[in-house]
């Protein structure tokens, strides 16, 4: 029987309530060695919902896995039809004021790195370098065969010119770009295969039930190892693959400290939940720290 990845969480204790309270945020940060790993509730104000905020996309929609993408071809067109639209409204997405302050803390000198489990690219439109796209990019292609990457741009180009006229109209996005539509509204959707080989294209993203690369994970627990204190935004850590750098953290006895709505997996590992919008404490936290609001992008 084949094991579905974990999509929800459920605690099996009781928590401590969100606080108000920005200034264990801030102190952080005036200290410095700051690593920040953020989730899709930093991009919902971008118009990118999250899975599991009220709201969320997982109350309508079950994300695709690896292994039904890699062993049913229909479940390939229905993905990538889906992705295709959806990849039009991501384009459009703008950074936020969470983004951007985020940005700031790093010109700033205030942070060790940013490590962000989203895949729409926000944060270094918003200016931030060096970030580590702990899931990868939808900006990205990735052939399964032969392992050739390509620019989701130029996939673009191709879907559309072996489509011609598809324009349905979604029900919603999702984090992952995957736009709601039903199996009639994919109709015969026809998939492209690789370039160079002919072989299956992927996005060069973690699909649930997907392991992160190892390199990528050993270069995340380097830069725990590296920090001060570990900073979430907008994460429920329900899944491993954040959650393990809140723990190693909370083993090592750096601060964590969480700035979600709602619990999260990790509040048991953390000093503090501020229970605030994203954009909200975030300015807030730069205007106690005397940083330049950043404006937005025209």
């Amino acid at each position: 029987m084949r094991m579905r990845p974990t999509l929800s969480w459920t605690p099996a204790e009781d928590l401590p309530p969100g606080s108000t309270d920005l200034e264990p945020v801030a102190d952080a940060l005036s200290t410095g060695g700051v690593l920040v790993l953020s989730g899709a509730g930093i991009s919902t104000e971008s118009g990118i919902p999250d899975y599991r905020g009220v709201g969320g996309s997982l109350s309508r929609h079950t994300p695709m896995t690896y292994q039904d993408f890699t062993a049913d071809a229909r479940a390939r067109r229905r993905y990538w039809a889906r992705s295709h639209l959806g990849w039009r409204t991501f384009g459009r997405a703008r950074p936020n004021a969470g983004h951007r302050a985020v940005a700031a803390f790093a010109r700033h000198g205030l942070l060790s790195g940013v490590i962000t489990q989203n895949v729409d690219g926000l944060h270094q439109a918003a200016g931030s370098e060096g970030v580590v796209e702990l899931h990868g990019s939808l900006d990205r292609v990735v052939c399964l065969s032969c392992g050739a990457f390509s620019p989701r741009r130029e996939l673009a180009r191709r879907l559309e010119e072996a489509n011609a006229g598809f324009e349905p109209v979604a029900a919603g996005i999702n984090p992952d770009g995957d736009a709601d539509l039903t199996d009639e509204q994919v109709g015969d959707f026809r998939v492209v295969p690789c370039t160079v080989c002919g072989g299956i294209l992927k996005p060069d993203v973690v699909f649930f039930g997907e392991a992160v690369p190892p390199k990528r994970v050993e270069h995340c627990r380097e830069l725990v190892r590296e920090a001060a204190s570990l900073l979430v935004l907008g994460s429920s850590l329900t899944v491993m693959s954040g959650l393990r750098f809140v723990r190693q953290a909370d083993r090592a006895d750096k601060p964590v400290l969480i700035v979600n709505l709602d619990p999260t997996r990790g509040d048991r590992h953390a000093a503090t939940r501020v229970a605030l919008p994203l954009g909200t404490a975030l300015t807030a936290v730069a205007d106690r720290l005397g940083i330049p609001g950043q404006q937005p992008d025209p």
